[in-house]
């Protein structure tokens, strides 16, 4: 689909649509990025949306192993700094 810069102010904008919103689930506001020269437009996304599926699909913590428990101190824990 092909469509028109329209001018906003000193902006310029592009109309996007009803079923293409509907299509692609944007709400009141959307997210928008460049790559690779492109403009890419994307439905808004709450702040670690999707974390709590991923961490339970990880399975459970109880085998994960701290990789610096055994691990002592070296001269730049030693070391006393003025601040």
């Amino acid at each position: 689909m092909r469509t028109e810069l329209v001018r906003i102010g000193n902006s310029r904008g592009i109309r996007i649509p009803k079923p293409i919103i509907e299509q692609c689930g944007f709400g009141e506001q959307v997210e928008l990025r460049v790559e690779n020269h492109r403009l890419i437009v994307s439905p808004q996304r709450a702040p670690r949306q999707g974390w709590e599926e991923t961490f339970r699909a990880a399975g459970p913590s109880a085998e994960d192993e701290l990789l610096l428990q055994g691990v002592g101190a070296n001269e730049f824990d030693r070391k006393e700094w003025k601040w």
